[in-house]
């Protein structure tokens, strides 16, 4: 008795295999993105010193921590999609706008490197948009506004700690 080769089941979602390869391509982006300000935040957390010590190790912890279970959020939608997700460090530096840090800032320097990069994150996030709303991709639209809405309102707080 002859086997079959098993053959993934096509996608039939109402949204077109071409527009669904331009969305991942924008999620793609924001999980690189995501993903190297998740990575850029724990590294602040670990080597943050000074009179802030305090604060901003508890802060960032909060702020990594929501950001790493984001990932996996954006790598499943990009999944359901039908499409495989990024996930390494080589993918997240060819697709992220973000740049690594070198070295170990003072802990005001961690915080305008936070607030870059927070706001970066949600550039790439909103470029995504006028893709997702042709598409009529709700579900999208919807984490879009939800990553949009966090990485906002970090921003803000983190500028405010620079305000004198």
């Amino acid at each position: 008795m002859a086997t079959k080769k098993s053959k993934a089941a096509s996608i039939d979602i109402g949204i077109s295999g071409a527009d669904r390869e331009k969305i991942v391509k924008g999620l793609s982006a924001l999980l690189a993105d995501s993903y190297t300000l998740y990575l850029m935040t724990h590294n602040f957390h670990w080597n943050v010193t000074g009179p802030q010590f305090n604060s901003l190790h508890l802060m960032f912890m909060g702020q990594y921590t929501e950001q790493w279970n984001a990932l996996d959020i954006i790598a499943e939608r990009i999944r359901a999609l039908g499409h495989p997700a990024p996930g390494t460090y080589q993918e997240f530096v060819k697709l992220a706008s973000i740049q690594e840090v070198e070295g170990v800032p003072k802990a005001n320097d961690m915080i305008r490197h936070l607030v870059a990069a927070q706001e970066a994150t949600a550039r790439t996030a909103r470029k995504l948009f006028p893709v997702v709303n042709a598409a009529d991709d709700q579900p999208t639209a919807d984490l879009l506004t939800q990553r949009l809405e966090i990485h906002e309102k970090t921003a803000w707080m983190l500028r405010s700690l620079l305000e004198d």
